[in-house]
């Protein structure tokens, strides 16, 4: 068989620990440490890749006025991103551990360009709900780079590495509602994704000539049995399955803030500009910070802590954010805590996968993604349907209810464990 099915591994601190001590050397056999410039080029990447499917949420409100869409449904945009992005997970992710990582990376990143020149060209909700479509689906280009940082990093610096590209994601997702309200208000909100066009193939042009060569492929057969194999991840691997519940329940907490946001922000008696409406994401740059050291106290097998902290303030996040129209203080401290703990239990989560099988760091990538996705898609349905027939205060309480399951969740495996 090509791809070996793996017995699972153990969970909790004992596993944590067992991954920090894994063996001494990469998936190809030979012992491998990532540099801090390559770090800081995966980092950039992520950035640039990961903003084209967050810059609709500061726009949900001009996008639905210019394609005549009503505002209960215009969070389907955001849908249809992740709806892209979870197809992406599950059928190209997968394909860096097999083709050669950065002729893939280049490949996605053209492509993406195209679907994001179709969205600014985009005349109708249709046409704009199928290239949002392939704007997600070329996103997942952010895994490829993360598996490929992770494969080259020592077990050592895996988490860390982990971590510090991660810190790009999470810039590139703060820094993409901020450019985006900023290039909205001075060119409108299709100029936005002509910018982003351009970007990306300037961006594929210097990866070209500096992204390292990529080291044979881990896994070998057929595309058929790599699929197959990545969907038997989930049935032998139970740290993705936990992980993976938690990134679903995180994500959709995630999404519910950052989708309707934008909502209350601009309609009386606040009416604030696009600009004004993505400066909230530098609010968040805490996440970022919270991201590099996760994945240290996971590399020191502290992970599981890190996440029950982390799930707490991710709950109490909510209490803040309710006093949106009374206190923009409260709001920005609500905005701090949540993307503070999103990011901290992310990479935990990352982190703790990738040490379980570092032969399938593609396909374990794909597969707790997919959790991402779902929950990041489900999260901005049910905050816009909230939203329209309950108000803010109604978004907050679904909003804590999800960040409250997580925890209950942690707490019930605490509890199994012991």
């Amino acid at each position: 068989m090509p791809y070996e099915a793996h017995a699972p591994v153990k969970t909790g601190v004992e596993a944590e620990k067992l991954a920090a001590a894994r063996s001494q050397t990469s998936p190809s056999g030979g012992a491998t440490t990532l540099s801090r410039y390559q770090t800081l080029l995966f980092a950039i990447t992520c950035a640039m890749a990961v903003a084209n499917v967050y810059f609709a949420q500061p726009l949900l409100e001009s996008m639905a006025s210019s394609l005549a869409v009503a505002p209960g449904t215009i969070g389907i945009v955001v849908t249809a991103t992740q709806a892209g992005y979870a197809v992406g997970l599950l059928f190209i992710v997968p394909l860096g551990d097999l083709l050669n990582r950065k002729k893939l990376i280049l490949t996605q990143m053209l492509i993406s360009a195209l679907a994001l020149c179709a969205v600014g060209l985009a005349g109708n909700w249709g046409t704009l709900l199928g290239a949002m479509v392939l704007v997600g689906l070329m996103a997942v280009v952010v895994q490829v780079v993360v598996a490929y940082a992770a494969a080259l990093a020592s077990p050592q610096q895996r988490g860390e590495a982990v971590g510090t590209v991660t810190s790009g994601v999470v810039l590139g997702i703060l820094l993409a509602r901020f450019v985006s309200g900023a290039v909205a208000d001075l060119a409108g909100w299709r100029g936005v994704y002509f910018v982003s066009a351009t970007l990306m193939i300037g961006m594929a042009l210097v990866l070209w000539r500096t992204l390292p060569a990529s080291a044979a492929p881990p896994a070998r057969g057929s595309y058929g049995e790599l699929l197959r194999s990545m969907f038997q991840l989930y049935l032998t691997e139970r740290t993705l399955r936990i992980r993976g519940t938690f990134a679903l329940l995180i994500f959709a907490a995630f999404s519910v803030l950052w989708t309707s946001m934008v909502l209350p922000l601009s309609a009386p008696p606040l009416s604030l500009t696009h600009t004004q409406i993505g400066l909230f994401g530098l609010a968040g740059v805490a996440g970022a910070l919270a991201a590099a050291r996760a994945g240290r106290l996971a590399d020191q097998g502290r992970g599981n802590r890190t996440t029950g902290v982390a799930l707490a303030l991710l709950t109490l996040s909510w209490l803040p954010t309710a006093f949106v129209e009374s206190s923009m203080l409260a709001m920005v401290v609500g905005v701090v805590l949540l993307d503070f703990a999103v990011q901290a239990v992310h990479v935990t989560n990352q982190s703790l996968i990738f040490a379980a099988r570092p032969d399938a760091q593609s396909r374990l990538v794909g597969a707790y993604m997919c959790f991402y996705s779902v929950g990041s898609g489900l999260g901005a349905i049910a905050a816009t349907y909230t939203y329209a027939h309950v108000g803010w205060v109604g978004v907050c309480l679904l909003g804590a209810a999800i960040s409250a399951a997580a925890l209950l969740y942690w707490l019930l495996l605490m509890v199994v464990r012991d």
